[in-house]
């Protein structure tokens, strides 16, 4: 990791952090059907390209999104919000040592994910990405607000939830 990251750690393939073009994928934990099949659809085009996706996949369709990703060959950078883990998630194993995947902390020391240790998380990821994809936006949602801090950055929204809606 660079100096401005040294607070970070980290297990797998660091010199993914520096490839260009990387696509964040973030989403809001409430959504629709239709907009989780739309963003599956968009993940298998895209498990196979050379451009790195990175996220804290925390979320079901974030998870989703990178059970698809992982079957795949594009690079993933995986953002924490809470400590490394002390055994790797079986299904992690191959793609960090194939050198496909990089998992990093943003939270080192954080022992839960907390709203703090998310919002943390998502900074990281919108940092380092080069265009945002969002499942679900759920409007005056801590997302909804994270993201009016990156307007130069290209946004794609699949859904966005209307304020009285319970999907």
């Amino acid at each position: 990791m660079d100096a401005a990251n040294e607070t970070l750690s980290s297990l797998g393939n660091d010199s993914l952090l520096s490839l260009p073009g990387a696509t964040a994928f973030l989403s809001s934990r409430r959504g629709s059907a239709k907009a989780a099949m739309a963003c599956l659809e968009w993940a298998e085009g895209r498990r196979n390209n050379a451009r790195p996706m990175i996220g804290g996949f925390h979320s079901d369709l974030e998870k989703d999104v990178l059970k698809l990703l992982l079957r795949g060959t594009c690079p993933i950078v995986l953002v924490l919000a809470r400590t490394l883990w002390k055994e790797i998630p079986e299904e992690l194993s191959r793609p960090i040592s194939s050198g496909r995947l990089l998992v990093v902390s943003a939270a080192p020391t954080a022992q839960r994910v907390s709203a703090a240790t998310a919002l943390l998380r998502n900074r990281f990821v919108l940092d380092h990405a080069a265009e945002i994809v969002v499942g679900t936006l759920e409007p005056g949602g801590a997302l909804a607000s994270l993201l009016r801090a990156y307007p130069a950055t290209p946004l794609r929204v699949f859904h966005e939830l209307s304020m009285s809606s319970k999907e």
